[in-house]
């Protein structure tokens, strides 16, 4: 297949999907490689945060989310495909192969999730004090457990302790000047097509607010720079933590593959989500969090869920600056 048959096939509706996938930062650490009758997917080594994921979890998650993306529109648009992680042992930076099938009949969930993967962005604004209802929540959760993965909703008792995990790896974050220098290198006025804009950043919680947001502007402001507004978020968050059976890559980009069908489910049904991963990025917190969940698994990353109102979205490289072709 070449570049032009590309832009008007299956590849280009996956990759066109694919970079529509949440990431760490908004770094997009991926690349794609269209061949035959598939398309390679690869993570990008110079687009892993050094400071921020520095084992490469994020990027995994990622590139996880970018082979659902695919794989999701490809089925609303009438075409099977089979997905493989890892399939190359020699080749570490190839996270997945999407490969096509022919052609299949879509039914209800997929055109719904289909359409969902252009409208799922995070939402980093407060949420209304309206509580996600259980079936909508077990729903989620049987999202996560079809891709093999678990989405723990945290009781109160689990949310405080969260919180306070929270609160002290946000505390270990900003008192790291690389960490700090890193998010302000990928903060920015809106003039890049990745990295987060100021303006979808989202507000400062007023004090007292339970959940520590990460504060995008807070390495980018001076010392006589005032702070940014500060507004109040909800009340009563619904946490959620997405875990799986094991550690390894493997394990990770699957987690990812779980985490963007559960993003697709909530967008479908109306819900916003926003990420909370600052205790999977300090490995004292990542650890303690474990044990908190008593067994449910490996926590891959944390999201907060809920009706939100909307906000500004996060630019996306073209398919033309990230695709590559074969022969």
């Amino acid at each position: 297949m070449g570049a032009r048959d590309a832009t008007t096939g299956p590849a280009d509706i996956a990759v066109r999907a694919g970079i529509r996938a949440p990431s760490q930062h908004n770094t997009q650490p991926w690349r794609f490689r269209v061949f035959g009758d598939g398309v390679e997917v690869l993570r990008d080594p110079d687009r892993v945060l050094e400071h921020g994921d520095d084992d490469g979890r994020g990027a995994d998650l990622a590139c996880g989310a970018v082979l659902c993306n695919m794989r999701v529109a490809l089925a609303a648009a009438g075409y099977g495909c089979g997905v493989d992680v890892l399939p190359d042992g020699r080749r570490p930076e190839l996270a997945g192969v999407v490969r096509f099938t022919g052609p299949a009949k879509p039914g209800p969930e997929d055109v719904a999730l289909g359409a969902a993967v252009g409208r799922r962005a995070t939402n980093r604004r407060p949420f209304a004090d309206r509580p996600v209802p259980p079936s909508l929540r077990h729903r989620l959760a049987a999202a996560a457990e079809s891709e093999g993965a678990r989405l723990v909703v945290l009781s109160p008792a689990e949310l405080d302790t969260f919180a306070a995990l929270l609160r002290r790896a946000d505390h270990v974050l900003a008192r790291d000047a690389e960490y700090r220098a890193e998010l302000a290198e990928w903060t920015h006025d809106g003039d890049r097509p990745d990295g987060v804009p100021a303006s979808a950043g989202g507000p400062r919680p007023e004090p007292g607010t339970l959940l520590a947001m990460r504060d995008f502007g807070a390495a980018r402001r001076v010392a006589e720079e005032p702070p940014t507004a500060e507004r109040a978020f909800e009340r009563d968050p619904c946490v959620a933590v997405l875990t799986s059976t094991g550690d390894t890559r493997r394990h990770r980009i699957a987690a990812g593959v779980a985490l963007e069908r559960v993003l697709l489910v909530a967008t479908s049904r109306g819900l916003s989500a926003s990420f909370l991963p600052q205790p999977l990025e300090v490995e004292s917190t990542r650890l303690e969090l474990a044990t908190a969940l008593g067994g449910r698994g490996h926590p891959q990353t944390a999201l907060r869920l809920g009706y939100g109102y909307p906000g500004a979205t996060t630019p996306r490289r073209s398919v033309e600056d990230v695709t590559s072709y074969a022969g």
